[in-house]
C-alpha cells in the first residue's frame, strides 16, 4: 500500500460542503418571484381603489382594510406574536413608525388619490419611489454614480411630465400630488425595513403593524363617521374591500416584506418597475381606462429611468 493509498483510508469520510452558491440562488429566485407577487397584486389594489372611489370614504376604506386583513392574518400570526411579545415591545418604537408610513399614511394617500386620478397615474407615479429609495440611500452616505443619478433625474422627470399632464407647469391635479406623497410615505416604510430587527418574525411583525396601523386609524376613522356618514355594503364595496384587504394587505405585505429580507429593497424595487404595465392593462380591462401616447411616453421616461438608477 503506498503512502497516498493509507492516508486514503486513514482519512475520515466527511460530508460534502454545502453549495452556498446553490442556496444564495435560489433565495435570490423566491426572493424576485415574491416581488412579483406582491407587484401584481398591488397592481390589482389600484384598481379596486378606483374602483371604490365615490362610494367608500377614504379613510372608512383603508380602516376596514386593515381589519380585514388582522382577521386574515391572526390565526397564522397571534401565537408567534405572543411569543416574541418582549421582543415587540423593545422595538414598539421602530414598529410604530414603520406602521404609520406603511400602513395608516400610505394607504389613506392612495385612497384620497383615488377620487380624482386615474388606476394608470396612480401605478406610474407609484413606480417612481425606488427614486425616492434611492435619495434616502445617498442621505445615509451611499454613492449613486453619475448612470444612477442620471437614469433618477430621468424618471423624476417623467413623474413631473405625468403629473403636469404633459407639461412642466406646476398646475398638478390633486389625486396626482396625493400619490406623490403616497410613494414617498411607501419609499420611506421600505427603507425603514432593512432596520427591522432579524430576529422578529415576519407574521408577528405584520400583525404588530397592522394593529398599530389600525389604532392610529381609529380617531381619523371615527371623525370621517361623523363627518360624511357611513357607506352602503354591497357587493360592489364588499368584493374590493376584501380585496385589498385580505390580498394587497396580508398576502402582498407577507411577500413584499419577505422579498426584501432575501433580496434587498433595491433588487425588490426592479420587480416594481412593471407595476405600471399591470396597472394600464388592469385599468383597461376592467375599468375602461385608456393610456394615451402622452402616457405611454410618461411611462417609457419612468420605467428607463428606475432601470438605470437601480444599477450599481
Amino acid at each position: 500500500m503506498t503512502v497516498l493509498d493509507r492516508a486514503r483510508t486513514a482519512a475520515p469520510n466527511r460530508p460534502a460542503a454545502p453549495d452556498g452558491q446553490r442556496v444564495r440562488q435560489r433565495a435570490g429566485g423566491l426572493g424576485v418571484l415574491l416581488a412579483l407577487v406582491a407587484t401584481v397584486v398591488w397592481s390589482g389594489s389600484f384598481v379596486a381603489t378606483r374602483d371604490m372611489a365615490g362610494t367608500v370614504p377614504p379613510v372608512q376604506a383603508v380602516f376596514w382594510r386593515w381589519i380585514i386583513a388582522l382577521l386574515a392574518v391572526a390565526p397564522f400570526a397571534a401565537r408567534e406574536a405572543w411569543r416574541q411579545r418582549e421582543l415587540i415591545r423593545r422595538h414598539l418604537g421602530f414598529l410604530t413608525v414603520a406602521s404609520l408610513f406603511g400602513v395608516t399614511l400610505y394607504n389613506t394617500l392612495v385612497h384620497q388619490a383615488g377620487l380624482t386620478t386615474s388606476a394608470a397615474n396612480m401605478g406610474m407615479i407609484m413606480a417612481a419611489s425606488p427614486v425616492i429609495m434611492a435619495l434616502w440611500s445617498r442621505l445615509g452616505g451611499e454613492r449613486l454614480g453619475a448612470r444612477r443619478t442620471f437614469g433618477l433625474l430621468l424618471a423624476a422627470f417623467g413623474v413631473l411630465l405625468l403629473v403636469g399632464d404633459g407639461s412642466l407647469s406646476p398646475d398638478f391635479a390633486a389625486g396626482d400630488l396625493w400619490m406623490l406623497a403616497a410613494a414617498l410615505s411607501f419609499a420611506s416604510y421600505s427603507v425603514l425595513l432593512r432596520r427591522k430587527p432579524a430576529e422578529l418574525g415576519g407574521p408577528a411583525f405584520l400583525l404588530t403593524t397592522f394593529v398599530l396601523g389600525a389604532l392610529m386609524l381609529a380617531p381619523a376613522y371615527a371623525v370621517s363617521l361623523g363627518v360624511q356618514g357611513g357607506f352602503e355594503l354591497s357587493a360592489r364595496t364588499a368584493g374590493p374591500l376584501l380585496y385589498v384587504g385580505v390580498f394587497s394587505s396580508a398576502v402582498a405585505f407577507f411577500a413584499w416584506n419577505k422579498a426584501i429580507s432575501l433580496i434587498g429593497a433595491a433588487r425588490a424595487g426592479v420587480v416594481y418597475y412593471l407595476q405600471p404595465v399591470c396597472v394600464a392593462v388592469l385599468g383597461f380591462l376592467l375599468l375602461g381606462e385608456r393610456t394615451g401616447p402622452a402616457e405611454l411616453l410618461c411611462m417609457a421616461l419612468i420605467l428607463g429611468g428606475v432601470t438605470l438608477g437601480a444599477r450599481r
